[in-house]
């Protein structure tokens, strides 16, 4: 009788094609884990320091996900039957050299395959049987502690959903005594803004009435928000400007950021120079 090849084994199997290594850095990968149980072979992987052992890993996974959902195999009963890799299509690249020689680069590529056996019955008792004497835990009890985990987990998930329903009891109380604060601020705010529509610049400034005039007789002084420039009544600009805001003295017009014509400006600078001019006369 003729042995069973390797790629014929039975079992369920995955498989990782074109990998960016060279076939002898994944079958030294390999060897630690043929033939090792499946959480033998995941620790392995794990803890192992060569760079290709994630992508192993990546295939070992994929055998159990495929044992599991598709052969209805627990993942306790699994272990690495066979595992190979197959050289694939090498590229080859060139790199300049003294003297205008090149030198090859090849850079290899493989397939990875990774083949799950299922224990027997009689193998998982004696695995058992073995993994009790040495004290460690068995791939039953791992399983058991991973429901156990599971079942914490989902408890954790309905306390901090009730804790979710108090807070937002808390919240919708902390809601109404900003609402009620807010509505406070409103109130406070429409008081100042009637205050600030009677005299929006400070006392002694008031709006126009629609035809420009002035609100009442104590309101002496012209002024436009457009310009910042207010009339006096000894302006000449007094009679044809339609007001906008009126102030009642001069000096609350320029406290409120107003000014005077230009005109009227030099008019004040000539006759102050006047001034100082027969004042030096005099002296």
């Amino acid at each position: 009788m003729t042995a069973t090849k390797t790629n014929e084994r039975p079992g369920t199997r995955a498989q990782i094609k074109y990998v960016r290594s060279s076939a002898y850095k994944v079958r030294e990968v390999l060897n630690l884990i043929r033939g090792k149980s499946f959480f033998e072979a995941t620790n392995i992987l794990t803890f192992s320091e060569r760079r290709i052992s994630d992508t192993v890993l990546k295939c070992l996974n994929s055998a159990a996900a495929n044992a599991e959902n598709n052969d209805d195999i627990p993942v306790e009963e699994l272990f690495v039957s066979a595992c190979y890799a197959d050289e694939g299509p090498t590229l080859k690249r060139w790199r300049p050299r003294a003297r205008g020689r090149a030198t090859r680069i090849r850079k290899r590529t493989c397939h990875i395959t990774l083949i799950l056996g299922r224990y027997s019955p009689e193998e998982l008792t004696e695995q058992r049987d073995r993994a009790e004497l040495k004290g460690s835990p068995t791939q039953q009890s791992a399983a058991e502690s991973r429901k156990r985990r599971v079942a914490k987990s989902k408890e954790s998930e309905l306390e901090s959903q009730s804790e979710e329903g108090q807070s937002e009891e808390d919240s919708e109380i902390l809601a109404d005594a900003v609402e009620v604060s807010s509505t406070e601020q409103q109130d406070t705010e429409e008081e100042s803004s009637v205050e600030s529509e009677d005299s929006p610049y400070g006392e002694g400034s008031a709006f126009a009435l629609e035809d420009g005039s002035a609100p009442s007789s104590d309101y002496v002084i012209k002024a436009k928000v457009s310009t910042k420039i207010y009339h006096p009544e000894e302006s000449s600009f007094f009679g044809r400007t339609k007001a906008d805001i009126w102030f009642t003295d001069a000096e609350t017009a320029e406290a409120a950021g107003f000014r005077l014509p230009n005109s009227m400006q030099t008019e004040d600078a000539e006759s102050e120079e006047g001034q100082n001019d027969n004042d030096g006369e005099n002296e």
